[in-house]
């Protein structure tokens, strides 16, 4: 399956997991849009959605950075128009935008417990909303979310009720979406790493010891390739595992050494793995 031309419609991706997954399909000739906040140089976090579309143009592809706060139905809105007007379609979405926080229930402030909800779960539903009408007219159309898999145990609440709440909801947009939409022959998939990911977002959050132990964001990118360009009526509803993806497309556990920040490292399991 070709992406050459296709259009992507990508929530966050002026850096980590996102820009790496646009820079991988941009390669093969995609057109990706960045609907992310970051305008302009971020105190602790590097990249804007400017400087993330000279580099996925430098890869191959053709780049549409639009700022948007994925909170604010009118600014998708915008974003998803300028992308028709731009490219003419839309054939995937990827739900990247993500907010982050693993305080426990009597720590976390109720200002980052609506943040994550809203960005999480609301702003997956609303974008997969807004762009489902183009997608259906798409070439081979997927979206993808990059949420974890729906396991229901006490051990991956307890610790961040919160944030697993907000996660799990856009694990369930999956859950839904892929059989409200199977007639329409739109995938809905959802894709989650094996290990930590050596992303900025994530050093501020765990430091850096963890990232030493860690893959780089471009496992997520190869995995994601390999979902994306499969048939988008047989391949939906599944929950991704990285590493998995990758050893049904041919890999091998010494071919999946390169994506390690540090060889000499024990690899730390994620969240909900």
């Amino acid at each position: 399956m070709s992406f050459k031309g296709k259009t992507v419609f990508m929530t966050g991706g002026s850096r980590g997991i996102g820009k790496a997954i646009g820079k991988r399909l941009a390669r093969e000739g995609a057109n990706i849009v960045i609907a992310a906040k970051t305008d302009q140089p971020h105190p602790t976090l590097p990249g804007t959605i400017h400087t993330a579309a000279e580099e996925m143009r430098e890869a191959g592809g053709q780049a549409l950075p639009v700022v948007v706060d994925i909170r604010d139905e009118q600014l998708i809105q915008r974003a998803v128009d300028r992308t028709i007007e731009t490219f003419g379609g839309i054939d995937i979405l990827i739900n990247n935008a993500s907010a982050i926080n693993l305080s426990g229930t009597a720590s976390v402030s109720m200002k980052r417990y609506d943040l994550m909800h809203s960005i999480n779960t609301r702003g997956t539903f609303l974008t997969s909303k807004l762009c489902i009408p183009h997608l259906k007219k798409g070439n081979n159309p997927h979206v993808l979310n990059l949420s974890p898999p729906l396991n229901m145990e006490a051990k991956w609440f307890r610790n961040h009720v919160a944030y697993t709440m907000a996660k799990y909801g856009m694990s369930m947009c999956v859950l839904g979406m892929h059989e409200e939409f199977r007639e329409d022959g739109i995938a809905f998939n959802a894709l989650w790493p094996r290990t930590t990911i050596a992303t900025a977002a994530i050093k501020n959050v765990v430091g850096n010891e963890l990232m030493e132990m860690s893959r780089t964001p471009e496992i997520m990118a190869d995995a994601a390739y390999h979902i994306l360009k499969q048939d988008s009526r047989s391949c939906t509803g599944n929950f991704f595992i990285d590493d998995e993806v990758l050893f049904d497309a041919g890999m091998t556990e010494k071919d999946l050494e390169k994506y390690a920040v540090n060889p000499e490292k024990e690899l730390m399991p994620d969240f909900f793995i």
